[in-house]
């Protein structure tokens, strides 16, 4: 009988700060191409930066996967053990989810990263989601949920079935 040593954690980071400055400096000037490419090497820095700080978490901070040692084609096809979803992709669809990580982490006091009214991360460039160390943790997609599902979630998030629905949208079976 083996123990699993299992861990579950939250990481919201940002690769945005001073962008929308730089990015109006090319708009003023009316500079599309670099307002555009500004924009997306500050996504992918961001992206970068999750998924380093994810290897991170694995080899050092919480220490279940210290001596792996990945290929970038295996890294690319997520070999590793655990798993980073994150709110509003497949595996997590619902945004809503962002508040609650984003009260753990002090995350607009920490890292000044902020919430607007329909759950978009402000800066741009910003990244969030949740840890998963379990060795049988597997990324999936929620796929279509019926009316008794969306009643039942919305009663443990205590949110009208109105609500649940609005974010769930993508999820519905029956609309």
């Amino acid at each position: 009988d083996t123990e699993i040593v299992d861990f579950i954690g939250g990481f919201a980071l940002t690769a945005g700060k001073g962008l929308e400055q730089i990015v109006s400096d090319y708009d003023v000037r009316k500079d599309d191409y670099n307002a555009i490419l500004v924009k997306a090497i500050a996504d992918r820095l961001a992206e970068a930066f999750a998924e380093k700080l994810h290897e991170d978490v694995r080899k050092i901070y919480w220490g279940y996967s210290s001596n792996e040692h990945y290929s970038n084609e295996e890294l690319i096809g997520e070999r590793y053990r655990g798993i980073r979803p994150a709110p509003g992709y497949p595996a997590c669809p619902d945004h809503t989810e962002k508040e609650a990580l984003f009260s753990l982490l002090k995350a607009p006091e920490k890292i000044d990263i902020t919430l607007t009214s329909h759950y978009a991360m402000n800066p741009a460039a910003s990244v969030s989601g949740f840890y998963f160390s379990h060795p049988e943790a597997r990324y999936f997609g929620l796929g279509k949920i019926n009316k008794d599902q969306v009643i039942e979630y919305g009663h443990r998030k205590m949110m009208s079935v109105e609500e649940t629905e609005k974010w769930l949208r993508p999820n519905l079976l029956y609309k």
